[in-house]
């Protein structure tokens, strides 16, 4: 299994619970490792052979910008199925953080793993 990752997107979105979280975009993080076989890509050169990483971090922004979202865990797993589904990775490791959620603290989020490691 070789992995694809990709680390540091950010988007604005509206996610939170409280009142004042409603009415703002917040800034969130997302960190993906993504399983798949390069060795074909590799041969051949060609992006349609290849995981494409670009593909899925304008497809994440358009979607996780484009939607509200009261938990941290509701978005993790609508990404994570997003990206599976629409993108044929059998597994993946997906954290996604919140880094203004709390005072004093760097970021709070979420790590997750979906699927089966080949």
């Amino acid at each position: 299994m070789d992995i694809v990752y990709l680390r540091g997107l950010e988007v604005e979105t509206v996610i939170g619970i409280y009142d004042w979280e409603r009415s703002v975009r917040q800034l969130v993080v997302l960190d993906l490792e993504m399983s798949t076989d390069i060795r074909a890509a590799a041969r051949s050169e060609n992006i349609g052979d290849a995981l494409d990483y670009h593909a899925i971090s304008e497809r994440l922004k358009s979607f996780v910008g484009g939607e509200r979202f009261l938990l941290i865990e509701t978005l993790a797993e609508r990404c994570a199925t997003l990206v599976m589904s629409e993108f044929n990775v059998r597994w993946l490791r997906l954290r996604l953080a919140k880094p203004t959620a709390i005072q004093g603290a760097r970021e709070v989020g979420v790590i997750i793993e979906r699927g089966e490691r080949w």
